[in-house]
């Protein structure tokens, strides 16, 4: 896994917990749902790098 996407990946995984918590904060369903889906699909694409790298050897 590269660096670069290493750290999209963990930044899009800060940026929706940040998300949730202003949504948990203001009462604002949808930004809560948005960044819990920010934070699965940084997850996800960090998993799918890391079977890459297994991959790869």
């Amino acid at each position: 896994m590269s660096t670069t996407d290493k750290l999209k990946n963990a930044v899009q995984q800060v940026v929706g917990k940040a998300e949730e918590a202003v949504g948990k904060r203001t009462d604002d369903p949808e930004l809560t749902a948005q960044g819990q889906k920010d934070q699965a699909m940084g997850a996800a694409r960090q998993n799918v790098e890391k079977a890459k790298d297994a991959v790869k050897g």
